[in-house]
């Protein structure tokens, strides 16, 4: 994500008791999974008890009357013995869900969960799907999740949370799965979703519109977007073909678009090979506050620019393909995609000389103490997206003068490859660093990463940055 610039930026199985596993003889209650998985800033996100495979969602949407129907599958394993479930949905009313193809028991609780009931246990290890049925008006959630658009169309984004508002899921960084979405409107608007459309349709009057996220995903990183879309279509050298799509009124973000190639190219040579097969972009004529990296194709507001295309390209790497384990591990989405907007691209594009800038920087910043006082790591749920903006390309500077160039692009890029289609945390990436590294990193670290005031002045100005 990158802030506006105000603001900084089937399985049935019967058994006698006798056959059971001991632990789903307990009562009932206690074959409940948890209602979260214990994030400590969102502790009730996500769901225990099973994981996820694969989301299938199918909508029909009509603009003129905000109605939307929907009918997600969900394919998973339990993960121990589930007598109930919980998936996270906060949409249009629930009609029906069936488990295994059987009818299920359903009740909805606030703020966002769906409890389900189904008719016969659920063994731990065995495959299962969940079916929920859903109709009614989606309410615009003004970008934390389905959006109206002044255009008449509607779009899904938001962060840490979106995707509860249109399909039901286990909504956490730590359960990704593949997903895939069926989307049928009027035939004069368009579709457009992350990953490979596979089918794009026209009968009776409808459009009918599917695409396909071949590798896994967390449910914040989905998206719809319906509009009268003008498209962009382009090719990599490699043969990575990448799709845009321009909502009325934004054709003047095209330009920046038009650089996606170079940016990717630019990207790969950083981090490693581009993790998916698939990109582009979905530019809005919207000025919600933020732009967002959905997977492969990310959603810009209104007032994006080739920065903005730069950072949200680098979430590819950083928060799509490489997640947070948890948020408090923001820094390693937001420091990262940062550093390289604003210190890498105008260093290797443009010649900046980017040791003055981060002397400047802190040369400015030293007498403002509200400028050091949020941690990068564990900033809280309150002020997730402030200092790994601002404070975080700084970090990753002096960490790069700290190591050197040749062992911080090589740890990055490493990283990155270790780590690919799963979930770090900021404890995983400084002990991934401290192994590349001779010298002891520790108090470089929790200066940087746990300080509430600038740095002693041997991290701040290290390496080369004494002079």
């Amino acid at each position: 994500m990158r802030l506006g610039r105000w603001l900084i930026a089937g399985v049935v199985v019967l058994a006698s008791p006798a056959l059971v596993p001991a632990a789903a003889q307990t009562p009932a209650a206690s074959l409940a999974g948890s209602d979260g998985l214990g994030d400590p800033y969102f502790p009730r996100d996500g769901n225990g008890g099973y994981d996820v495979a694969h989301y299938e969602v199918t909508l029909g949407y009509d603009p003129a009357d905000h109605q939307l129907t929907g009918s997600t599958r969900i394919d998973a394993a339990a993960t121990q013995p589930l007598t109930a479930l919980n998936l996270d949905y906060s949409g249009p009313p629930v009609r029906a869900v069936r488990v295994n193809n059987a009818p299920a028991g359903f009740e909805s609780q606030k703020p966002h969960e769906l409890v389900v009931r189904p008719a016969l246990p659920l063994l731990p290890g065995l495959p299962f799907t969940v079916t929920v049925d859903y109709a009614g008006t989606a309410p615009d959630t003004r970008g934390e999740g389905w959006t109206y658009a002044p255009t008449g169309g509607v779009f899904a984004a938001g962060q840490p949370h979106s995707a509860s508002t249109w399909y039901p899921l286990n909504d956490s960084p730590r359960d990704k799965a593949t997903f895939a979405l069926h989307t049928t409107v009027p035939e004069e608007w368009e579709v457009v979703s992350g990953g490979v459309r596979v089918r794009d349709e026209v009968r009776a009057g409808f459009r009918t519109v599917s695409w396909e996220q071949r590798h896994p995903v967390i449910g914040y990183l989905t998206t719809v977007a319906i509009d009268r879309f003008d498209y962009l279509e382009q090719r990599r050298a490699n043969g990575t073909p990448l799709l845009s799509a321009f909502a009325p009124g934004a054709e003047g973000l095209r330009q920046y678009e038009e650089k996606l190639p170079q940016v990717l190219d630019f990207t790969e040579s950083l981090y490693g090979p581009y993790p998916f097969d698939t990109g582009g972009g979905i530019f809005l004529s919207v000025d919600i506050p933020f732009s967002l990296e959905t997977q492969t194709r990310p959603t810009y507001a209104a007032w994006a620019d080739l920065n903005t295309v730069v950072h949200e390209t680098a979430h590819q790497w950083w928060g799509d393909s490489v997640s947070v384990q948890s948020w408090s591990d923001i820094c390693l989405n937001e420091c990262i995609a940062s550093y390289t907007a604003d210190y890498l691209w105008p260093e290797r594009t443009e010649g900046a000389d980017v040791d003055a800038e981060y002397r400047r920087t802190v040369r400015e910043m030293l007498a403002k103490p509200k400028f050091w006082a949020v941690p990068l790591e564990d900033p809280g749920p309150e002020k997730m997206f402030t200092s790994v903006y601002y404070r975080g390309p700084l970090f990753m500077h002096a960490l790069r003068k700290q190591l050197g160039d040749e062992i911080f692009f090589t740890a990055l890029r490493e990283f990155a490859t270790v780590h690919a289609y799963g979930n770090a945390s900021m404890r995983d990436f400084r002990a991934f660093v401290q192994s590349k590294s001779p010298t002891d990193l520790t108090g470089f670290f929790d200066a940087w990463l746990r300080g509430t005031t600038p740095p002693p002045e041997q991290y701040l100005y290290p390496g080369s940055l004494r002079g």
